[in-house]
């Protein structure tokens, strides 16, 4: 197995990272955002006020985008697969 197989292979699996964590990071990241605003609007300086609706939006935004993300992780995993004979016998 050469290093450029092995970067390209750690390349792959770090952008598949990045492309399926971002849709939950990002509405987290907005949900965050969006209680903070109302937070400094209204005064109110509950730090607890921030997890029941990340939660709930987290979970809500993992059901919408689970079955893409495992589909992308799935299609990774029979493309290694599919090549472990060619950098086996490397």
């Amino acid at each position: 197995m050469t290093t450029e197989a092995i970067a390209d292979m750690a390349q792959s699996a770090l952008y598949l990272i990045i492309k399926t964590a971002m849709p939950v990071l990002l509405v987290s990241l907005i949900i965050g955002l969006a209680v903070s605003i109302f937070q400094t609007v209204t005064s109110i300086q509950e730090q607890t006020l921030t997890f029941v609706p990340k939660i709930v939006c987290v979970f809500i935004a993992l059901i919408l985008f689970g079955p893409w993300m495992m589909n992308g992780m799935v299609q990774f995993m029979v493309e290694l697969w599919s090549t472990f004979s060619l950098y086996a016998s490397q």
